[in-house]
């Protein structure tokens, strides 16, 4: 093999830097020449590969400018660095950055490769580890979008030279200088004012707070929910379907008399059918996965969460080579991966999964390219598909199998027709009512072939609107003027319900859209560049808010706890909340990285927003911080004779008979952390109204940190216990502790 452009013949060697130890391996299996194993870096004649692990280096804190910033005074804010300092993340960073200052400083080595990951973080993991270490020696930059041999290989014959990723660079510095500015100062002037009442530091940030924020405001909507009754009327015809009343779009009757009044009238009485209409209508394959549209379908279909999923990703990335890189925000591939595509669906043949579709995909004679490729829509990374490799499914984990199977498919998918089907909407006239009966048959599955089952968006549309006719029902061939009987009508009472939490699928989608409801996807795909965070940040800005105890997991929901509602009422209409803001500066970000503004300008414009946050903070009235604590009825112990209530506090739902450890009063409580899970207010009333929750909750977790699900009961005692639906016959509880 020739040696690669890169490398000397002579003494003089080159550094290789890459962002972790296993891509460092990875780097020496593909280049030529014996690697010897050092303690933190590989060596062979020409070559040096050593590694960072992660980001080694970050911004030093405020108090490494000035000692007085070790006491947090509203009066020292804001701290606006005239030039920006770094410093080791940890002990165990430091040492590893002393080797590589070391190898970076040796005489032999005359020229770096910049080879951490292609994106904007592997930038600037590298930017700070170069900068800290002071040398001056050209920097060439390797650009790969697989792990496989021969893509690193390639990839070393066309190193890019580091002067071509000086704007990416600059949007990586100017993003983490903006998230330090926004994020210290604004959580140090928002727990100088509000630690009271949120309790400990109050953190705040450039784009967990909009998020949180978001959550916010979907619980107060929940919360502020009154539901309405309605009712459906259903009837049965001969021979053998069924239809739903309307009347125009609607078709909830607000009069329950009136529901009963149009069953009876109509059950038993000859109709006609009014009108058949049948449409042919196409579906295509959804779009190929970036990060967060593959997040979402993991989080849908197996309750993924977005790091989970990430993780298996990177893993089937880096170890075992059989997907490109995932941190990708584009949809689409390049024009020079076209050859490589039927190759890649061979790869897939010999796994009986996907043999068909794969087969079907070599047999084109030429592929639908459309919506697969194009150049404009592709900037650091292409869309997710797999490596054209060999692929050894039984040293895939099940996250890894399971992640793989997705993007497999996917990839098959894209390149088989449209699904076709023929929707059938049947009016039948009874007693001057109409009912509406639809059907839809299959033509031709297409690409929902690949799947053998339906598509994402049909399920989803299923399971939002309850109320939906049900399409998968056959319907007898009938014809317009058709005399037709109403063998029966019943009413069916229903109430509306309140808009759903957010699931971990549907946060990365607001996220993705700056908290805009968007559901087509084209259109999503238009506003990428100005949503909350990047794909590669999304995971971690949701489990940085359940780690601050700013959100939980309540099975698949996520849930805004008391704290975090707080926080958000706190700081209430200030533009930090604004999802449109950060997006906006997201966008600025992208744009920096292009070349199309200015990092001097956005951090000016970040240091402004920075100085008003700190003043409105800082105005607030300490006494509108207090929070809202719900009253919730009589004592079930104390209140009838006593005419004490049962009263939120910051930890429980307690008696107001209980006055100090010496006054406890009747002693009644409901402790709102139970098993890792926060009782809302709603709960808390069910329990004292009802004695138990009206249904199973999710979203508890055992001592040994298992998952588990249960209705929560009120004993005689007045302690609330578990009761397990799996335990029912034996009638098993357990106390909540």
């Amino acid at each position: 093999m020739p040696i690669p452009a890169f490398a000397k013949v002579d003494c003089v060697k080159t550094l290789v830097i890459a962002e972790k130890p296993s891509v460092a391996r990875d780097l020496a299996d593909a280049l030529p020449g014996k690697f010897e194993n050092h303690d933190s870096y590989l060596e062979s004649d020409d070559t040096v590969i050593t590694f960072a692990v992660g980001h080694l280096v970050e911004l030093i804190n405020p108090e490494e400018y000035d000692e007085r910033f070790k006491k947090w005074r509203m009066a020292d804010l804001p701290i606006l660095p005239e030039e920006f300092r770094l410093h080791a993340r940890d002990k165990k960073a430091e040492k590893q950055l002393k080797v590589i200052h070391k190898l970076l400083k040796r005489e032999d080595v005359d020229r770096i490769v910049n080879a951490c990951d292609a994106g904007r973080e592997g930038e600037l993991i590298f930017a700070y580890i170069y900068e800290t270490s002071g040398v001056d020696k050209p920097v060439e930059r390797l650009w790969i979008s697989s792990m496989t041999k021969q893509a690193i290989k390639e990839g070393f014959e066309k190193l890019r030279p580091g002067e071509q990723l000086r704007q990416l660079e600059a949007a990586a510095r100017s993003r983490s200088e903006a998230d330090w500015l926004v994020g210290m100062n604004a959580t140090r002037a928002a727990t100088i004012r509000g630690r009271a009442w949120v309790g400990g530091v109050v953190s705040l940030g450039r784009v967990q707070t909009p998020t949180l924020a978001l959550m916010v405001k979907r619980e107060r909507e929940i919360q502020a929910f009154v539901p309405e009754p309605y009712w459906l009327v259903h009837a049965q015809f001969g021979p053998r379907y069924e239809g739903l009343w309307f009347e125009g779009d609607e078709t909830r009757l607000k009069d329950g008399k009136r529901a009963d009044e149009i069953a009876a009238k109509v059950s038993g009485a000859d109709g006609v059918v009014e009108s058949v209409e049948r449409k042919e209508q196409s579906e295509r394959a959804p779009l190929l996965y970036d990060l967060t549209s593959l997040q979402r379908d993991a989080n849908r279909r197996y309750g993924f969460s977005a790091r989970r999923t990430l993780s298996a990703a990177q893993s089937l990335y880096e170890d075992k080579k059989a997907i490109t890189y995932p941190r990708t925000s584009s949809r689409w591939l390049s024009g020079d991966l076209v050859a490589q595509l039927k190759p890649t669906a061979a790869t897939l043949e010999p796994i009986p999964d996907y043999a068909e579709a794969a087969r079907f995909v070599l047999g084109l004679q030429q592929l639908p390219l459309g919506r697969v490729v194009n150049d404009s829509k592709v900037s650091d990374h292409h869309a997710i598909i797999p490596t054209d490799v060999e692929h050894e499914l039984d040293r895939f984990s099940p996250d890894e199998r399971r992640i793989f199977d997705l993007v497999a498919r996917r990839f098959l998918a894209v390149f088989h027709p449209p699904a076709r089907f023929a929707r059938t909407t049947i009016v039948t006239l009874v007693e001057v009512e109409r009912f509406r009966s639809r059907g839809k048959i299959t033509l031709e599955a297409g690409w929902r072939g690949v799947y053998g089952l339906e598509s994402d968006e049909d399920k989803k549309a299923r399971q939002q609107d309850e109320d939906s006719e049900d399409e998968s029902a056959e319907l007898p061939p009938l014809e317009q003027g058709q005399s037709v009987k109403c063998a029966a009508a019943e009413v069916e009472a229903k109430e509306t319900k309140p808009p759903p939490r957010y699931t971990e699928a549907t946060l990365l989608s607001a996220m993705e859209t700056a908290g805009k409801l968007i559901d087509d996807e084209e259109l999503r795909e238009a506003m990428k560049e100005s949503g909350l965070g990047t794909p590669a940040t999304r995971a971690e800005t949701i489990e940085t808010l359940i780690r601050r105890e700013y959100i939980e997991r309540a099975g698949k929901d996520l849930t805004p706890t008391p704290k975090g509602l707080q926080v958000i009422t706190m700081l209430e209409e200030h533009p930090l909340t604004s999802p449109e803001l950060t997006g906006d500066w997201e966008k600025r970000l992208t744009d920096i990285e292009r070349g199309n503004d200015d990092r001097g300008k956005f951090i000016k414009d970040i240091e402004d927003f920075t100085r008003a946050t700190v003043e409105q903070i800082a105005a607030l009235d300490k006494e509108k911080l207090r929070p809202e604590r719900v009253e919730l009825g009589p004592c079930p112990r104390c209140g009838a004779e006593t005419g004490e209530i049962i009263k939120e506090n910051s930890k429980a739902y307690g008696c107001t008979s209980w006055k100090s450890r010496e006054e406890t009063g009747c002693g009644f409580v409901i402790w709102k952390r139970v098993a890792g899970r926060t009782l809302t207010p709603e709960i808390a009333r069910q329990l004292i109204e009802e004695g138990k929750t009206k249904e199973v909750i999710s979203g508890f977790r055992s001592r040994a940190g298992k998952p588990f699900r249960a209705r929560l009961v009120l004993n005689e005692e007045g302690k609330v216990e578990f009761d397990f639906p799996a335990r029912k016959e034996t009638k098993e509880a357990a106390v909540a502790e």
